[in-house]
């Protein structure tokens, strides 16, 4: 009898998760039928799908296996949509799911990611990302705003140019995704002009984004009130292992910083290229996305270049990370 390479890696990884890191992914990782053999496979993950539905006052466990996708695209839905399919899987895997050495998500992701690393509670954690979700997207029914992808530009070179586009509104780097993948968030005209400009500049490639609003800029700032006051009772825990946050890119070892960073974060860059090298200077050769999607796998691929890169997203992939069955 035989295993794979890959059945003896993942073995590895449950008995020696000392260089670990578990990702948690962001908005545009949703997909329509995300979740259900996770659902179907749980009585527990079922209680987090009612619980989230309850909240938003929708079915969210239909939106999010029926669509439609424009639906599942809302903001209103689709955070707290992939929040619980990151938790469905961190519940269906439950004590079976060996600890990281470090936790980190995109945007939305920190919040499952603060629940894998011991900080928020499952129940807190929906509760806080659907109240984020409804304040997002009402801050930008109320101020309308737009992303774009920048590649093949520096920070620098991409700082420039959102100043130089500045004249015809607010535009600014949002998403920091890796050294030459930037994206910018801002007025709409801004935004246009920002492309324009990147376009003439060296750009490889820049792609307007189909999002809701301009999210992680100024215009975000009602909602970064809203998530002040909504974060204000809540019980944040020193996180259990390595938590890194989008603001910083770097180690936070306490709850009451994690909080004041949840509330920055709504309106500051995701600095998630800095996190991924500083994940990957820890040495941490093993890495788990859990949730909807392979965004972050195809980045940390690609940037960080680990020995193994573990897509935890459907009960298949659970199932066969957990107990890899041998070939004959």
């Amino acid at each position: 009898m035989t295993t794979t390479k890959q059945q003896l890696n993942n073995r590895e990884i449950i008995s020696n998760m000392q260089q670990s890191a578990a990702l948690f992914p962001g908005q545009a990782s949703q997909y329509v039928g995300m979740g259900r053999e996770l659902y179907q496979s749980s009585a527990a993950v079922r209680e987090l799908y009612e619980l989230a539905s309850l909240l938003i006052g929708e079915d969210l466990a239909q939106i999010s296996f029926d669509g439609p996708a424009e639906l599942l695209k809302r903001t209103r839905f689709t955070q707290p949509a992939i929040l619980v399919h990151s938790l469905a899987a961190l519940t269906v895997m439950d004590r079976s799911f060996p600890r990281p050495t470090v936790a980190a998500g995109h945007s939305l992701g920190e919040y499952g990611a603060l629940v894998a690393a011991g900080s928020l509670s499952a129940e807190d954690a929906i509760k806080l990302v659907v109240q984020r979700a409804r304040l997002m997207e009402e801050a930008s029914q109320a101020k309308p705003g737009t992303m774009a992808a920048i590649i093949g530009l520096t920070l620098a070179e991409v700082e420039q140019l959102c100043n130089d586009a500045s004249s015809a509104g607010i535009v600014t780097p949002a998403n920091i995704n890796a050294k030459l993948q930037i994206a910018v968030s801002g007025e709409t005209p801004a935004v246009q002009k920002a492309v324009e400009l990147a376009k003439t500049r060296g750009a490889r490639r820049v792609v307007m984004l189909e999002v809701g609003g301009a999210f992680h800029s100024p215009l975000m700032e009602p909602a970064r009130q809203g998530m002040e006051q909504a974060l204000a009772d809540v019980r944040i825990e020193n996180p259990e292992i390595m938590f890194i946050p989008n603001v910083t890119a770097a180690p936070v070892s306490d709850g009451a910083t994690i909080r004041e960073l949840l509330i920055r974060q709504i309106t500051s860059p995701v600095r998630w290229g800095e996190s991924m090298e500083y994940i990957a200077q820890m040495g941490v050769q093993s890495v788990m996305e859990i949730g909807p999607g392979k965004v972050l796998s195809g980045l940390a691929k690609r940037e960080m270049r680990p020995e193994r890169l573990i897509s935890l997203d459907t009960l298949e992939d659970i199932e066969s990370f957990l107990d890899p069955a041998p070939v004959l």
